[in-house]
């Protein structure tokens, strides 16, 4: 009798182990997350637009940056900045040079620890009908996340200078 207790006994044992690994190799497997997991039905992530990796190679290749050929709705080349008036200035004026027949345009900004890279951008009203293509510029601002702090802004189209903060 004492040999078959022991024998079930040794057989819940081993069950309970084989239970035991399985289930941690379930763990394992299953990883740390909550509820199902869909591998690969996320969307890639999305590249980098031209400003972004424009901006990037600025802040690589500064001070020896070339200008980008052609225009590019993503990179207008800036016709100059204001001075910033102040300290700890969060906000920096810059002059955007954009097409007549643009609907939309603006700036936008890449900050580093010694350079703001910032470009000027622009939409076309429409593809149909005519435009004189000439030039206008207007003066946009640019929100920074931290104080312009003495580092330098950079036209992203032309890699020059704009201002020493």
């Amino acid at each position: 009798m004492q040999y078959a207790a022991h024998r079930s006994r040794s057989r819940v044992r081993t069950t309970a182990l084989v239970l035991s690994v399985a289930a941690a190799g379930a763990v394992a497997l299953s990883g740390c997350a909550k509820g199902e997991q869909h591998v690969g039905a996320a969307a890639p992530p999305a590249p980098q637009d031209a400003f972004a990796r424009r901006a990037a190679q600025v802040v690589q290749d500064w001070p020896k940056v070339s200008p980008v050929p052609g225009r590019q709705e993503a990179l207008l080349p800036l016709a100059g900045a204001d001075r910033p008036q102040g300290s700890g200035v969060r906000e920096i004026t810059v002059t955007v040079g954009h097409s007549a027949c643009d609907a939309h345009f603006g700036a936008r900004s890449l900050e580093s620890k010694d350079l703001v890279v910032v470009s000027g951008w622009g939409k076309k009203k429409s593809a149909k009908g005519m435009c004189t293509e000439q030039l206008a510029t207007d003066k946009v601002k640019v929100r920074l996340k931290s104080p312009l702090a003495g580092r330098k802004i950079v036209d992203a189209a032309t890699g020059k200078q704009l201002l020493k903060g």
